[in-house]
Parts: structure tokens; sequence; C-alpha cells
């Protein structure tokens, strides 16, 4: 199936064989539903441990995290801003604390 040759082939062992175009469309969406739940926990579960170690500048930090959330939110899941306030204060190390 001609649909079947374009797909990368990382991919298209993952999809099961059929010769109905809409069937196999079916089975591609399935699959693709499945990435991105999976995406999505790993995402939450980086923007919720990730720490502040020094290695690059704080601002550089706190873009990556609000471009995780973005992430989250590209794929339906929204991180409210209060929300990810906190998990930016919390990633500070204590030197950083209230003042």
């Amino acid at each position: 199936m001609f649909m079947r040759m374009s797909i990368a082939s990382n991919i298209k062992s993952a999809i099961p064989k059929t010769e109905n175009a809409k069937e196999f469309m079916k089975l591609v969406e399935e699959r693709s539903q499945t990435a991105d739940k999976s995406l999505a926990g790993t995402l939450m579960s980086t923007l919720t441990t990730m720490k502040f170690d020094g290695s690059r500048t704080m601002h550089e930090h706190v873009i990556g995290m609000t471009n995780i959330a973005a992430r989250l939110k590209s794929l339906g899941m929204k991180v409210d801003e209060t929300f990810l306030v906190q998990f930016i204060l919390n990633s500070l190390p204590s030197e950083y604390g209230p003042f």
C-alpha cells in the first residue's frame, strides 16, 4: 500500500498491516493518541521535577519551563499560570527564597 510506504520504518513497524485506507488512517490516529499521552506524561513529569542548577541562566531556566507548559497546552493539557509560577518557584534553590 502506497500510504504505508511513505511512513518512516520505525513508525511503520508499530502499525498493523491493512489494505483499507480508512482503517489504516484510524490505526495511525490511535497510535498517535497513545504517543501524545505518553509525551504529555513525560513533559508533566519534567515540569514538576525540574530544578535550577546554575548550568544555564535563570532566564533560560524559566523560558524552558514556560516552553514545556506551552507544549503541554498544545497536547490539550493547559497548565494554569499560577501553577506554572509555583512550579518555577519550587524549582529554585533555597538561596532564592522569599525576600
